[in-house]
């Protein structure tokens, strides 16, 4: 499918992928599972944003970006699952994020390029929400791969980018239930930022689905 004319289409497109989103969120322990699991997660993950991307944007450079870096992101995802090392765990945080930038690119100009309130724009509005918190997750787990320490358990467990997840989406909802907190300095102005981000995000989209409402009106 390599574009969506009629509204009943983007709404379908932009449902599915939106579920997408929600399973990888459900299901990312199993990147830690063993056996086969982390091939199964790794190949859904580094297929769901180039689907998205050929079903919502027609410009080639964002597609041929999404399409590699999905395929970066299952090759280093499967070496750090099957063969762990750093430079594998490197690989896996670089290769996340372009591969987030890309979709976040592909998704703004989606929802924030629209001139109308529609039902796939608000879905693509908060397919956009959940893409940022999973981006960020990785960000996070560059800086603890950089700066290990930078990230404190009140357990004491040692965190990897699982745990990110978790911890990047309770910071962009400004949630915070405090059982992992950011000690180093890189930690500390990344998730202020993310924290930041997460409630301009709300007023902007609210303030733009407001704006084309009252225009078409």
């Amino acid at each position: 499918m390599l574009s969506l004319p009629t509204a009943r289409n983007k709404v379908i497109a932009n449902a599915g992928f939106l579920a997408a989103i929600l399973v990888h969120n459900l299901t990312y322990p199993l990147s830690a599972a063993g056996n086969v699991w982390p091939a199964l997660f790794y190949g859904f993950y580094a297929t769901i944003f180039v689907v998205a991307t050929w079903a919502l944007s027609d410009g080639r450079p964002l597609r041929v970006l999404v399409g590699s870096a999905g395929l970066a992101v299952l090759i280093a995802g499967l070496l750090n699952s099957y063969v762990p090392s750093n430079a594998a765990a490197l690989a896996v945080y670089l290769t996340s994020i372009v591969y987030h930038l890309g979709m976040v690119v592909v998704l703004a100009r989606y929802t924030f390029g629209a001139k109308t309130v529609m039902t796939d724009i608000l879905i693509s509005a908060t397919s956009l929400y959940l893409v940022i918190g999973s981006g960020f997750a990785a960000v996070l787990a560059l800086i603890e791969w950089y700066a290990p320490g930078s990230f404190v358990a009140s357990s004491g467990a040692v965190i990897n980018w699982q745990q990110m997840v978790y911890f990047s989406y309770v910071t962009l909802t400004t949630l915070g239930y405090g059982d992992i907190t950011p000690v180093g300095f890189y930690a500390q102005s990344f998730v202020a930022f993310e924290a930041i981000g997460g409630t301009l995000y709300a007023v902007m989209l609210l303030s733009r689905l407001v704006g084309l409402h009252a225009s078409k009106s």
